[in-house]
């Protein structure tokens, strides 16, 4: 028999205050047996205070072929680096 649950993508919170890191994926067939199992998979060992969990197809995610013209720091826009501005002296630690 073919399984065809969705995948899911898990992220946990190790502490509170921390951001969410995603450890892994899984398939489940609904969110609730999703949290269920991210729970026994990835917080056996009291890893966690908070689980997010996000089904792979409403992730949307950048291609690393393009990660050059997507991530180009834009040198040609002046605008976007501070020494374009004149700042007073007044502001010495800046």
């Amino acid at each position: 028999m073919e399984n065809n649950w969705p995948l899911w993508e898990i992220f946990i919170r190790s502490k509170n205050g921390l951001s969410h890191k995603h450890v892994g994926s899984l398939h489940a067939s609904d969110e609730e047996m999703a949290m269920q199992n991210a729970r026994d998979v990835y917080t056996r060992r009291s890893e966690g205070v908070s689980i997010w969990l996000v089904e792979s197809k409403h992730i949307t995610a950048s291609n690393p072929d393009n990660g050059d013209s997507m991530f180009d720091p834009a040198n040609d826009k002046v605008y976007r680096h501070p020494t374009f501005y004149d700042l007073p002296e007044e502001l010495k630690h800046i």
